[in-house]
C-alpha cells in the first residue's frame, strides 16, 4: 500500500508572521499564497481562514479543501521554503480540484514547481 508522506506543517506564530512579512505573495480571487525560503531543509505549509469566511463548518472545510489540493501536488519535499495558504471568502464555493489548478499556477510562478 502507498503511504503519502505526512505535510509538514507550520504551527508558530513566529512563522506565520515571517511568511507575511518577509515572503512574496501571490494572489487569486479564491485565495492568497505567501512563499518564503527556510533554514528547515524540507517544505512546510500553513492554513490560515479569519472569520470573515464564515462560520466554523465553513472554515473548517476551506481549511480541509486546500490541504487535500495540496496533497495532491507532486511536490519534492525536500525544498527549503514555507508556503502560506490563506483562504479567501470564494473558497468555500470552491472544489478542491478548483483550488489544486490555482495552487498550481500559484507554485509555479512561485518557481517553486514547474508544470
Amino acid at each position: 500500500m502507498n503511504v503519502l508522506p505526512k505535510i509538514q506543517t507550520l504551527k508558530t506564530n513566529s512563522d506565520f508572521r515571517r511568511a507575511y512579512l518577509r515572503g512574496k505573495s501571490y494572489t487569486n480571487p479564491a485565495l492568497v499564497s505567501y512563499v518564503v525560503k527556510n533554514n528547515a531543509g524540507l517544505c512546510r505549509i500553513g492554513i490560515t481562514t479569519s472569520k470573515k469566511i464564515g462560520n466554523a463548518v465553513q472554515r473548517n472545510r476551506a481549511r480541509r479543501v486546500i490541504r487535500e489540493a495540496f496533497r495532491k501536488i507532486d511536490l519534492p519535499f525536500n525544498r527549503n521554503v514555507d508556503i502560506v495558504f490563506v483562504a479567501r471568502t470564494k473558497t468555500i464555493y470552491k472544489k478542491s480540484s478548483d483550488i489544486y489548478n490555482i495552487m498550481l499556477s500559484m507554485l509555479s510562478e512561485a518557481n517553486i514547481i514547474s508544470v
